[in-house]
């Protein structure tokens, strides 16, 4: 196992990380990702997926599992104040890894998939993906103006679902039509209740921006139109509440 350890903030692999950490769509340029925490990087191993490298705090690393170091082909071991300043959390997880990243470019067909209209929250893109996971979807595109998917915000909203999808993102309307599965649309003022809708599989939900929704070059492909039932009265859900009732009702729709 090669194991190295740094104390310099001037190291090249630590500006690297800290750039990872700080700066959201970083990963395309550098062509890896930064995964932090244990849950996240249990959940990269899971998947089978292998690091290029494991970072641990100083302190962390005489009880870390040997079989987190053993996954990557190089070890290195950071001062907990060095660890600390290139963390992305506010309690620093104290271990992470440097993921091999390469864009998916390629609209699968016949799939699964939730198609993001420029969602610019992290929170919102990060719950969606976790929903989508959950709930049996395969795929992701996410639009040009939707916030980076392998940010540290939408990484930690998303919990480990990045492993389980294929994403792509940063395309335009008209890649979605490789999908060859119906385009479903929510509105607030168009189309059947959802508990009354039925649901097509395998089909491709669009969630649209948060104060816009969807954009008129996706509208134009929705092959049917669903409202979510809100008795409370109120205007409009939260996109990744929205996303989670819509996902989970055309799961359930094709069990029986």
């Amino acid at each position: 196992m090669n194991i190295t350890e740094i104390s310099s903030r001037d190291n090249a692999l630590v500006k690297e990380l800290r750039r990872l950490s700080r700066e959201s769509g970083m990963y395309r340029r550098l062509g890896y990702a930064w995964i932090e925490g244990d849950h996240l990087c249990r959940a990269a191993l899971a998947r089978g997926l292998q690091p290029k490298v494991a970072v641990f705090a100083k302190s962390f690393w005489p009880q870390a599992p040997v079989e987190w170091a053993q996954a990557a082909s190089k070890v290195v071991v950071l001062d907990d104040a060095l660890f600390a300043d290139i963390s992305g959390l506010e309690s620093p997880a104290r271990m992470g890894y440097v993921m091999p990243w390469a864009a998916d470019v390629q609209v699968r067909s016949g799939v699964p998939t939730v198609v993001l209209d420029r969602v610019q929250d992290a929170g919102n893109v990060g719950s969606i993906l976790r929903s989508a996971s959950a709930f049996g979807f395969q795929q992701i595109v996410a639009l040009k103006g939707t916030a980076a998917l392998w940010s540290q915000k939408v990484l930690r909203a998303g919990m480990g679902a990045h492993f389980a999808l294929y994403l792509v993102e940063g395309v335009e309307a008209d890649a979605l039509a490789q999908l060859q599965v119906p385009v479903v649309v929510t509105s607030s003022h168009r189309g059947d209740l959802i508990h009354h809708s039925s649901l097509p599989w395998p089909c491709a939900w669009a969630m649209g921006h948060e104060g816009q929704g969807v954009g008129p070059a996706v509208e134009a492909m929705a092959a049917q139109h669903v409202r979510i039932a809100q008795p409370g009265g109120e205007e409009s859900l939260n996109v990744a509440a929205a996303a989670a009732i819509c996902l989970h009702a055309s799961a359930v729709s094709h069990l029986d």
